[in-house]
């Protein structure tokens, strides 16, 4: 059977949500985090189903069995390549002959558009977009595209089901968790490309291909000795790098404009929070004969407007009655007759 049964959710799985779940969805997140659940063998995924039903499939086996044969004769046809010393390591314009380079990947592209055909063929054509995140990032990226396949913008695609990969058992450094989210035909060139431009606008994920369940099934991945590519579609072959590019610096940048205006909000009203604090609003110094002076802070402004007209005013009296005085020291200055001369 292969490994198909990785694309199979468990019967009486606690690790799987779906909206028939007693629990909420952002508490069933947050119970289980990929980060945080170890697989002791019995709990590799923790699985979300979104609002749309898993299609139906027949058994995977005829198409595994199938597809298993081709493979077989692929890894071996590849070896002959390899081994056959009448086929040059370059190419000669010349002579037209092809490399071995060339030869070989002509014999795992056939491959592919067989293995393609034998999925249409059992039926069997449900796959994935693969999606890696460090185990310092798992949470929130999974937490997000779950949350969105079951309640956001993923629901109206066609994806119908996601899982993440737990944690290994034993510490691993630098490990990847693998995201998938599942679409149920990935010969639909149109379908799944919506699914990518919505993984990539409203999520900005980095993209690793659209898997088939029948490679998953086969065991068929990178190191395989058929050569053939792991992935039925690369990332390139649906969107162009600069849409890719595009689509992703607008998540980011509408990240930022909504993150930006409410960091600042915050960093305002902390700082003025702090200044609150630091700066208490001082009470005016209450001055024996002032009769306006208050200790209400309520009056504070007002108390101060009084002082200072009050200051004007005394201030005004003050230099009236130095003048008045100075008039008053010359009036009362004895005048001094002049005496006549007796000369």
């Amino acid at each position: 059977m292969g490994r198909e049964s990785d694309d199979a959710i468990p019967q009486e799985y606690p690790y799987l949500w779906s909206k028939e779940s007693s629990i909420a969805l952002p508490d069933f997140l947050t119970k289980y985090k990929p980060s945080m659940v170890q697989n002791d063998g019995t709990k590799p995924w923790i699985w979300v189903e979104g609002t749309k039903p898993s299609p139906d499939t027949p058994s995977a086996a005829a198409a595994i069995s199938e597809a298993a044969a081709l493979l077989k004769e692929v890894s071996q046809r590849v070896e002959d390549i390899k081994n056959d010393d009448s086929i040059p390591m370059r190419s000669s314009k010349k002579t037209g002959a092809k490399s071995k380079k060339e030869v070989r990947e002509k014999v795992q592209a056939d491959a592919t558009e067989k293995l393609k055909e034998i999925s249409i063929k059992h039926n069997y054509v449900c796959g994935k977009w693969l999606i890696f995140a460090s185990a310092d990032k798992v949470d929130a990226i999974w937490s997000k595209i779950a949350t969105s396949l079951a309640s956001g913008v993923l629901a109206s695609t066609c994806a119908f089901l996601t899982k993440v990969a737990t944690s290994p058992a034993n510490e691993t450094p630098n490990h990847q968790h693998v995201i998938c989210l599942y679409v149920p035909d990935v010969c639909d060139k149109a379908a799944v490309t919506d699914v990518m431009k919505v993984l990539l606008r409203y999520h900005g994920v980095n993209l690793s291909g659209v898997k088939s369940d029948l490679y998953t099934g086969l065991g068929l991945d990178s190191k395989h000795s058929s050569g053939i590519p792991s992935t039925v579609w690369k990332n390139t072959a649906l969107l162009a790098d600069s849409e890719i590019k595009d689509l992703k610096d607008a998540y980011f940048s509408e990240l930022n404009v909504a993150s930006t205006p409410a960091a600042k909000s915050e960093e305002k009203k902390g700082k003025s929070l702090a200044d609150t604090k630091k700066k208490p609003i001082p009470k005016k110094k209450v001055q024996e004969d002032d009769p306006f002076a208050s200790e209400d802070e309520a009056d504070a402004q007002e108390a101060e407007r009084k002082q200072n007209v009050q200051a004007k005013t005394k201030s005004a009296k003050r230099s009236q009655s130095s003048v008045m005085d100075a008039d008053a020291d010359e009036s009362d200055k004895p005048k001094t007759k002049k005496k006549k001369s007796t000369r």
